[in-house]
């Protein structure tokens, strides 16, 4: 067991419901407080995650293999995401991942933000040297890990590896990401989802 898991720290964390009550929070945000370059881009970028997530949450409807899997489980587990607002990743990626939770009561999905919880990050680094957002861990109740996934669909990271090696700018390949991720939507994460769904109940059946 994960001492941060001992310590209850997960089980502490926001529900997706308080998570995405704190936009508002963010979006009526005074411009005027920002000091530095970096917190009004951040700002902005909370607005459009905002603008995303909602519209994600608006139009998304989970293919029925995906709700026939999710609906197997039929023990209580533990889904954490680690996330913050103005992360573009998550804000392409968490809705899915809440209105999947949302298909059985069974899972309880907690965000940790990670700039305040980064021993928790430090657990789940990517490559073992990035903080990279949003993921992914399940676990039981007793605090075994039975997947992770994350921080986004293979093909999403296969884009963003060759545009860096084609040495785009950050601006050019974040805005093809996005691009990709409004094409795609959602189906990816489906089925990377369903297939760890699959694994994990087939492992403890």
């Amino acid at each position: 067991m994960k001492k941060f898991f001992a310590e209850k720290r997960i089980q502490n964390g926001l529900t997706y419901q308080i998570y995405f009550k704190q936009f508002e929070y963010y979006l009526n945000e005074n411009p005027n407080n920002y000091q530095t370059k970096e917190e009004n881009e951040k700002s902005n970028n909370i607005k459009l995650n905002y603008q995303r997530s909602l519209r994600i949450h608006k139009t998304y409807e989970p293919n029925d293999e995906l709700v026939k899997a999710i609906r197997q489980i039929d023990v209580p587990q533990i889904w954490m995401v680690i996330s913050e607002h103005w992360c573009g990743d998550s804000a392409q990626n968490l809705p899915y991942i809440a209105e999947i939770a949302k298909l059985n009561s069974f899972i309880d999905l907690l965000i940790v933000l990670r700039d305040k919880n980064p021993a928790i990050m430090n657990e789940y680094l990517t490559d073992g040297k990035s903080r990279s957002i949003p993921k992914l861990v399940a676990f039981d109740m007793e605090g075994n890990e039975l997947f992770q996934w994350g921080p986004r669909p293979k093909s999403a990271v296969d884009l963003v590896m060759n545009a860096k090696k084609e040495e785009k700018e950050k601006n050019e390949f974040m805005t093809l990401l996005h691009k990709w991720y409004a094409n795609n939507k959602g189906e990816e994460l489906e089925k990377e989802i369903l297939s760890l769904i699959n694994e994990n109940i087939f492992t403890n059946n």
